[in-house]
């Protein structure tokens, strides 16, 4: 594999009692790394109290199988009115525990005015407003993640308030932080209809982020705008050309297989793998 890319997956994916018995669905899938969601442990993706104990498992357990902890997700609405701001709590757990856990990586969203759905879009999420509470909260986030020496990427998504690669450009540069870098999804870039121009778009996404990206996700879609929701290799994405685009901006990292059922992440794997650089 070109510049060292690894093939990963969300461990949420393999529905197991232990974290042990879930990293061993991964090593028998012949996976190299995993985005680890703390619901796997038994409580919440994002929970108030986070014991040391429970961090020394999960890293022994990843380094007895020799799999790499690409990032943990801490997911949630940065603009909902009461979850936005509880948010930043639980936050500061998750990134105070990372040196435990052993990754620098937390996933985040740039919200949704939806209140009732973090992936569900709004027409409030193009306006001056929604962007200057996205701004704002995703400072604070940014502002801890330094505080615990980690690191946030947050992914551009067709139906959260950084919609586009270059809303995303415009977030790193107005957060302006070192702590404040991209997951790129190629299955979420898309608008409505924009499909058509898939190369372009792909092609502009990377010339935007190519330099802050430090994950990529690999799903696939069907159709533009809110489209993203399927296994990598069942839809229209242009595979060999999106990790070409990741080869080109010398990416390293992880890419993690999502959205997909456990029965299908031998082909998809498989798929991915065969068009990796």
């Amino acid at each position: 594999m070109a510049n060292s890319m690894k093939l990963g997956i969300f461990n949420k994916v393999f529905e197991r009692h232990t974290i042990e018995a879930n990293l061993d669905a991964v090593v028998a899938n012949e996976l190299a790394s995993i985005q680890l969601n703390l619901e796997t442990l038994g409580g919440e993706s994002m929970p108030a109290d986070l014991p040391e104990a429970l961090c020394t498992q999960v890293r022994s357990a990843l380094a007895e199988r020799g799999i790499e902890l690409a990032a943990v997700s801490g997911t949630w609405n940065v603009l909902h009115p009461t979850e936005g701001p509880a948010g930043l709590a639980r936050l500061r757990v998750l990134a105070h525990a990372c040196g435990s856990l052993g990754t620098e990586l937390i996933t985040m969203c740039t919200g949704t005015r939806d209140a009732d759905y973090l992936w569900r879009a709004h027409p409030d999420n193009d306006s001056p407003e929604a962007w200057s509470d996205a701004v704002r909260a995703m400072a604070a986030a940014t502002q801890i993640a330094a505080e615990a020496d980690v690191t946030l990427v947050f992914e551009p998504e067709v139906n959260n308030v950084v919609n586009t690669a270059s809303k995303a450009r415009r977030l790193l540069d107005e957060v302006a932080s070192p702590h404040l870098q991209v997951v790129i999804d190629g299955a979420n870039l898309f608008q409505a209809g924009q499909l058509a121009r898939m190369r372009q778009v792909l092609d502009e996404a990377f010339q935007l982020l190519g330099d802050d990206i430090r994950m990529a996700h690999a799903k696939d879609l069907e159709k533009d705008g809110d489209a993203g929701h399927q296994a990598a290799g069942t839809g229209v994405l242009d595979y060999e050309y999106y990790l070409a685009c990741l080869d080109r901006v010398g990416f390293n990292g992880s890419v993690i297989l999502h959205s997909l059922e456990e029965e299908r992440v031998p082909a998809s794997r498989d798929f991915v793998r065969q068009h990796l650089p």
